[in-house]
């Protein structure tokens, strides 16, 4: 994205100025800015990283363009330009500050690295910004281009990494040759997601060590 946009100075017009919001949950207040042009990216990376910072504190509950606006020093104009709802605005949000944790490793032990990564995703679903997510998959059911944002910036990224790390697994002959890696996305995260929208069970890590180890009986070279 090469086009500039303007930064607003705290206490602009379009919401963009002020302290934080007045329900007082803390947080960093306004960044001052200079009043001038920088770089869209620039200015998206600000956002974003304000808007992870509260999704995983607080959930979306609170969550508002409004507050957003103040905390990261951009109008409220840009914010609708660039996010079609609160909730595309939140998930974008969440993806940004969960992609480090949620890293697919490759130590060359395939099974490790999945349970390294399945106990990872359980841990961040343990926070506010997780249960936020869920809360954000309940929506799109309803919410068209919320549905649209999660599958192009989650959903469908996600399952991209874990299907790439699983079909070089089966290059090296460390699982059959003949299993479906996206099933086994399924089977694994599904298993997961299933506990965390229906919790009649926890996810614990003895569970997680279950569903790996139940799962490599079938899928690992006889």
């Amino acid at each position: 994205m090469s086009a500039d946009v303007d930064a607003e100075l705290p206490g602009a017009p379009d919401g963009a100025g002020g302290a934080v919001g007045s329900r007082g949950t803390g947080g960093p207040g306004p960044r001052p800015r200079g009043r001038g042009r920088r770089p869209a990216d620039e200015v998206r990376a600000d956002v974003l990283r304000t808007v992870g910072d509260l999704v995983l504190r607080e959930g979306v509950v609170d969550l508002t363009f409004e507050r957003v606006a103040r905390l990261s020093g951009v109008s409220k104009t840009t914010l609708y330009k660039w996010w079609p709802s609160r909730g595309a605005l939140a998930l974008d949000g969440y993806v940004h500050a969960v992609q480090p944790t949620l890293a697919f490793a490759d130590t060359g032990d395939v099974r490790a690295d999945l349970r390294r990564q399945l106990g990872a995703f359980a841990g961040v679903m343990a926070t506010a910004g997780g249960r936020a997510l869920l809360q954000l998959i309940g929506q799109s059911q309803t919410d068209v281009d919320l549905a649209t944002a999660y599958r192009a910036l989650y959903s469908s990224v996600r399952r991209r990494l874990a299907g790439e790390r699983l079909e070089q697994a089966r290059a090296l002959g460390q699982i059959r040759a003949d299993v479906d890696v996206q099933v086994l996305v399924d089977q694994l995260w599904g298993a997961v997601y299933h506990r965390l929208l229906v919790p009649d069970e926890p996810v614990t890590d003895e569970f997680l060590d279950a569903v790996v180890d139940n799962l490599f009986r079938g899928i690992a070279p006889r």
